[in-house]
């Protein structure tokens, strides 16, 4: 009876942690955002900085040459963007021509099935177009809202990665004071095995997403596909939100070729391209690049995106990922949390079978401390 009571009751603790914690993160969104952008852009920066600190760099150039790396791939990757879809722009005009037929046959089957005269369905598209053109100030106002707390997130990023990375011995020691003397060892694991477990990482899915992007833009070359290029890169980056953003960036490039070829082959033909790479990047291209992985489970991987979208939206769906990996990370170390690991982990009778603490790399380095 006493050992119900006490399981109960730390049911109930655990519950409430969890609800108070994403309370927190849900009214805390504005701050936690930029946090969790920059801090895991640190993460990927802080070998680069080491590696420069060691020779001779002074720390503020070290992580300006850092951030001024970051900012010139991103640059060219929103050129590159910019201009596709301002090839996009100028063929947009034959497109909405070729768009036309299909609308009519649409109205035509809608009148035939629905029994709404075509006088009616344009009488209803005039009254939209109306009701939009009343509300263009207030979508003005709330798309420029939306761009101006856009930008001044993109500048906050750079501003606290920079932070992290010069101050990077304040917060190891505010973590070392936060865990006490027990876990001391373990957390100079932890942090070690996070910075260069995500380095590994982050630099092989680059990589990942270059060839994807590549492959996707041949297949629909190979089918003529208008903005090859521009589709084919667009898929790959999409691919960063796991398991949905494949299927949204999908849907463009299958109605351009609907539009576009006049038949349904060609939309098939886009979707057979996209499967076929994506099974390529699953089986072969992934676990060839990528150095070292999460190994993350499906079920842990897909609590996050639901839990990510619903706190942070499609911000919260891309940084959930990594959070979970840093929680199977930790519960590698820790003993006692042995539970969470079989829980998070893709192999759960590798995970058993193999305790993390007792694992001889991790005896090594905590030998070494």
């Amino acid at each position: 009876m006493i050992n119900n009571t006490y399981n109960n009751k730390q049911i109930i603790k655990y519950l409430q942690v969890i609800v108070f914690t994403a309370v927190i993160l849900y009214f805390g969104r504005p701050l936690f955002v930029p946090i969790a952008y920059s801090l895991f852009i640190s993460l990927v920066l802080y070998p680069v900085c080491k590696w420069l600190e060691q020779h001779r760099w002074p720390r503020s150039l070290a992580i300006s040459a850092g951030l001024l790396i970051v900012a010139i791939l991103f640059s060219i990757l929103i050129s590159l963007l910019f201009i596709q879809i301002n090839v996009l722009r100028q063929d947009m005009p034959q497109l909405l021509e070729k768009i036309k037929p299909s609308i009519n046959e649409l109205q035509q089957w809608i009148a035939s099935a629905f029994n709404i005269s075509l006088a009616a369905q344009n009488e209803w598209w005039q009254q939209q177009v109306h009701n939009i053109g009343n509300s263009t100030s207030s979508i003005l106002q709330s798309t420029i809202t939306a761009t101006a707390g856009s930008l001044f997130t993109l500048f906050l990023i750079p501003v606290y990665a920079a932070l992290f990375l010069y101050n990077r011995e304040v917060f190891v020691q505010f973590l070392a004071k936060l865990t006490g003397s027990r876990y001391s060892k373990q957390l100079q694991v932890v942090l070690r095995e996070t910075t260069h477990t995500y380095f590994n990482f982050i630099k092989g899915m680059v990589i990942v997403y270059i060839i994807v992007g590549v492959l996707n833009s041949i297949g629909l070359m190979a089918l003529g596909i208008p903005h090859a290029i521009l589709f084919g890169m667009l898929t790959a980056i999409m691919t960063i939100i796991p398991y949905i953003g494949i299927f949204v960036s999908a849907l463009l490039p299958i109605t351009v070729a609907w539009i576009t070829k006049g038949s349904i082959w060609y939309p098939i033909g886009v979707i057979g391209v996209f499967t076929f790479v994506q099974y390529l990047e699953a089986n072969l291209i992934f676990p060839k690049v990528v150095a070292t992985q999460l190994k993350v489970s499906t079920w842990a991987t897909l609590v996050a995106i639901v839990a990510g979208g619903l706190l942070w939206g499609v911000s919260g769906m891309i940084l959930f990922i990594p959070f979970i990996g840093i929680l199977k990370i930790v519960s590698e170390i820790i003993p006692e949390w042995e539970a969470l690991n079989i829980l998070l982990g893709r192999d759960k009778k590798e995970e058993t079978a193999q305790k993390p603490i007792s694992q001889p790399g991790i005896e090594k380095e905590i030998a070494q401390n």
